[in-house]
């Protein structure tokens, strides 16, 4: 007996899914908080492990960007942002505009950011690369990026659609740990980075 192949009519493709989806799976219990998951373009995305340095930086930002925000803007620490239909990331630190229920309704978005940053150890490529895309599509206005191992600042500024399908920055400064450099979102205040970045 001789048997065919059948070919199917299409090729596999990973399902995607939407913020409601995502929403929907936690509140059915399929996530949880400690499962340290992100949603990105639709896909579930583990975060990577976070070392004693990236926690470090953690600490010490929390403890200058306080006072320097006071409460002028609202300081966000590794929670949601919706920047899309599809997107859902949780970047270390989010400083966002002031709303009377401090985001009770609704996780922040675009229109409401002023400064998004990430620390990045594990992480560096993926928070350099897709993260940095995803930021600039949504038309964040400043991105940075603390560079733990190289132990520089990445501030990225003026989102733009680079080509048909890639998005990114236009202009990108490093500054290293010993720097000075000023907070966009309130140009007279200045963050000394020895006071951030860890003693490695």
């Amino acid at each position: 007996m001789i048997t065919t192949a059948i070919k199917p009519n299409q090729t596999p493709h990973p399902v995607r899914f939407t913020v409601q989806d995502y929403h929907r799976l936690m509140a059915l219990g399929f996530l949880g908080e400690d499962d340290h998951i992100e949603l990105i373009r639709g896909e579930l995305i583990q975060m990577a492990a976070k070392g004693t340095a990236h926690e470090t930086c953690i600490t010490r930002l929390l403890r200058v960007l306080l006072p320097i925000i006071g409460d002028r803007a609202t300081l966000r620490c590794q929670s949601p942002i919706t920047l899309a239909f599809d997107g859902e990331p949780e970047p270390d630190f989010a400083i966002v505009q002031n709303r009377d229920d401090d985001y009770e309704s609704a996780h922040p978005t675009p229109a409401e950011m002023l400064l998004v940053i990430e620390v990045a150890d594990s992480s560096l490529e993926y928070d350099r690369t897709v993260k940095l895309s995803l930021y600039a599509e949504a038309s964040i206005p400043h991105y940075w990026l603390f560079n733990v191992i190289d132990r520089i600042l990445e501030t990225y500024s003026e989102p733009s659609q680079i080509t048909a399908s890639q998005f990114g920055y236009l202009n990108r400064r490093i500054i290293p740990s010993t720097g000075v450099v000023e907070f966009p979102p309130f140009l007279e205040q200045v963050l000394e980075l020895t006071s951030v970045f860890p003693n490695i």
